[in-house]
């Protein structure tokens, strides 16, 4: 274990006071970062910065990625239920702005349209009995 962790010393950083803060804001209806700016004493962009530097990702990029697995979730859901995906619920539900926002973030993530991911889903992972 010792050697282990003499190995990993390098790779890990101190956290200051505001990646802390950052790491343990659970609140969805507050903006993390203006909350912490002020609580902190810094400015927004200082905090987005540390926030990109210590956890490799922006809250933005965060959010997006918890956008797209709420779609991809209520997707899973429909498909078990054997109905049919109504896009425009999921782009309103999990809150897109348009078609091709939706498209984008698919392509982004996972290399493909929803289209051929319903697709898949329906042919490999609930297929439908004959």
């Amino acid at each position: 274990m010792n050697h282990i962790l003499e190995f990993c010393r390098p790779y890990l950083q101190d956290r200051d006071i505001t990646s802390q803060l950052l790491s343990r804001f659970d609140n969805d209806f507050f903006n993390p970062v203006k909350i912490i700016a002020e609580q902190t004493r810094q400015t927004e962009r200082n905090i987005q910065r540390k926030q990109k530097e210590q956890f490799g990702y922006s809250l933005k990029e965060l959010n997006r990625y918890n956008r797209f697995l709420k779609a991809i979730q209520l997707i899973e859901e429909e498909t078990e239920k054997q109905n049919q995906v109504k896009w425009f619920t999921i782009i309103d539900e999990c809150g897109y702005y348009d078609q091709s926002q939706l498209i984008h973030d698919f392509k982004h993530f996972i290399n493909t349209s929803p289209a051929q991911y319903l697709k898949f889903q329906q042919e490999i992972c609930n297929p439908k009995s004959k």
